[in-house]
């Protein structure tokens, strides 16, 4: 493809800084880097990844609802963090955050832990505690 032809779909890429960096011919027939804010196709799968996301943070807020996990499922899958990863970024052991997922244990959980999460999360405490 020609630099000219690189693809700018920006109906996901062009609301941020991001830019995908790809290659394409210049005029003298030599690769060179070109900037797409997106394209068509990689669009869709972006929408579908958002989508499953959105389906699975669903899935604990209702988990939440029903009292069977904390707040912090939801904002979790809402942030893309499963158990592991959030322990790494917290430092608390994955023991811990799998404590904290249950209604009683993070209820009690005081300031400063709360705000370990909200920090990592980049949520407010009171967004933390809410679905």
């Amino acid at each position: 493809m020609k630099i000219e032809e690189v693809p700018q779909d920006d109906r996901y890429l062009g609301r941020t800084t991001v830019r995908d960096v790809c290659y394409a011919l210049d005029a003298n027939g030599e690769y060179r880097q070109a900037v797409s804010t997106g394209w068509e196709a990689k669009n869709e799968a972006l929408s579908l990844a958002w989508e499953a996301v959105a389906e699975d943070a669903e899935a604990a807020r209702r988990e939440v609802l029903a009292g069977k996990k904390s707040p912090l499922a939801h904002h979790m899958k809402k942030h893309l963090f499963d158990v592991g990863l959030l322990a790494s970024y917290t430092g608390f052991s994955k023991k811990t955050v799998r404590k904290h997922l249950q209604p009683g244990a993070f209820a009690g959980l005081d300031d400063r832990t709360l705000g370990r999460y909200a920090d990592v999360l980049s949520i407010s405490t009171e967004e933390l505690k809410k679905v």
